[in-house]
């Protein structure tokens, strides 16, 4: 999970604290273990001066030299009692490191002393060495150990000493019972410490949660107020940046809204140009039609005068109604539901077309079969234009015209195709078919297309197309079939 700020901050401070507790308990014990391993060489030194010197005193009051013979009958109480002075074992060997006698040989068998000395220790106090070996890991580091020359009243050397001395840990336990009494304060200190870093990672992250709230009801083309911070640290630079970010907002928005303004009002303006013009076409044909039925033969005037006046009345109220939507904020209409009988709209609309020079448009439907659809009759008349229009203006001028439309019912739907023999759609233009201001002509807003698309979706149907370059394009309009 992605951690926030304050999240992070708080974390931050108690890992902080939890070190610097864990380093300081360490460096606690540390600095105790070294101070005690102090205080025990300390104590071994002043022990080993005073044996000696204890024992350089006896030897001068028993005449200032002893031999090796003697040394078991003169020694053995001196030995015993400056042992248990000062609570070390003791144990003396001649000079060819041979072993002659100690406080305790018990004692010596369980602290495991050897009963002779080393040879190397030998050689080094031969050198010159009066102490030639210690071991402050004797004993499994519990004793320290050490060789040294004894001398007599002249200077020479007399005897080999050996002192051992169990070392004290008197300060680590002190140690140890006073890091157990201070357990309980260091738990409280931590918990007022993560206390602590909770409120100071809640003050440190106030002034984001209210730039982050500001951001929040930020709205493009409203009044934003600004944010008032006194400070002049890095959280007022930031609120310094926001506000001056609110005056551009604004004034880019202000800016943005007015271009959306005009360009609403442009393309709309295409839009109702566009859709005048289409019906305008069929109608100046039927006009023409008209007149031609008017010289050469008056006798069927009546009749065609009459499905003239029909068609005109439909396709007027159309632009009537596209020009009473354009007066309420110039938008598409809302489709008003009717059951319509699909046969006979084509066939008005088709009959517009009759005249066209050079285009040959025919319709085909089941005579028996029923194609009533819920929508709206003037918006589909505006899609049936569009069609029809775009496919005649796809036919090549030198090329025989010819656009077939079908109706046909399915189990719960009905399709009108619309198949023209003209250049078809080609690979690049495809994608961009139904895209608003999109044309492959010359003249044209593009908007027809989209138009279709909009108002065949607004009757809850859908608008498709198959096409193949130079062999024509067929559109299809799948409707629903009126259930009342």
């Amino acid at each position: 999970m992605r951690a926030t700020l304050r999240t992070k901050i708080y974390l931050s401070m108690l890992v902080m604290v939890t070190i610097s507790f864990a380093v300081t308990f360490t460096l606690t014990i540390y600095d105790q273990y070294e101070h005690n391993e102090q205080d025990n060489e300390r104590h071994f030194l002043d022990k080993e001066q005073a044996i000696r010197a204890s024992m350089e005193y006896f030897v001068i009051q028993n005449g200032g030299y002893i031999s090796a013979d003697s040394v078991v009958s003169v020694f053995s109480d001196k030995v015993c009692e400056l042992s248990d002075v000062h609570d070390v074992f003791i144990a003396l060997f001649d000079l060819k490191g041979h072993y002659l006698i100690s406080s305790n040989f018990v004692e010596m068998d369980t602290l495991d002393v050897p009963e002779s000395v080393n040879y190397s220790i030998l050689k080094q106090l031969s050198t010159g060495n009066e102490r030639a070996y210690v071991d402050r890991n004797f004993g499994k580091g519990n004793y320290t150990l050490a060789y040294w020359y004894f001398h007599d009243a002249k200077g020479k050397p007399m005897l080999i000493a050996n002192v051992v001395y169990e070392k004290s840990y008197d300060r680590i336990s002190e140690l140890k019972s006073f890091l157990r009494e201070i357990s309980t304060g260091y738990i409280i200190l931590f918990l007022l410490a993560a206390l602590l870093a909770f409120l100071l990672s809640k003050n440190i992250t106030r002034p984001l949660d209210i730039i982050t709230r500001r951001f929040r009801k930020t709205k493009l083309g409203q009044y934003n107020e600004p944010i008032e911070w006194q400070g002049k640290d890095e959280v007022g630079e930031l609120v310094k940046e926001y506000n001056h970010m609110l005056i551009q907002l604004e004034s880019s928005a202000l800016k943005l809204a007015q271009n959306e303004r005009e360009s609403a009002w442009r393309e709309m303006a295409q839009q109702v140009a566009h859709e005048i013009k289409n019906p305008l076409t069929p109608m100046k044909l039927r006009m023409q039609q008209l007149v031609r039925t008017w010289k050469e033969n008056p006798e069927g005037f009546d009749d065609r005068l009459k499905a003239f006046s029909e068609s005109m009345i439909e396709q007027i109220d159309a632009l009537t109604r596209i020009a009473n939507e354009f007066s309420h904020f110039a938008k598409m209409p809302k489709p008003e539901f009717a059951k319509t009988d699909l046969r006979e709209l084509l066939e008005k609309v088709v009959a517009l077309y009759a005249g066209k020079e050079n285009t040959s448009i025919t319709l085909q439907c089941l005579a028996n079969s029923t194609y009533y659809a819920m929508i709206d009759k003037d918006q589909m008349i505006r899609v049936l234009n569009n069609l029809i229009t775009n496919a005649i203006q796809a036919i090549p001028s030198e090329r025989s015209g010819r656009v077939h439309i079908t109706l046909r019912r399915g189990k719960n739907y009905m399709i009108i195709r619309i198949n023209d023999n003209g250049v078809g759609i080609s690979e690049e233009n495809r994608k961009n078919l139904f895209v608003p201001n999109f044309t492959t002509k010359s003249t044209g807003t593009g908007l027809g297309l989209a138009i279709v698309k909009t108002i065949v979706e607004q009757n809850n149907g859908r608008v498709f197309y198959r096409s193949r370059e130079n062999k024509g394009a067929s559109f299809f309009v799948k409707l629903p079939v009126s259930v009342e």
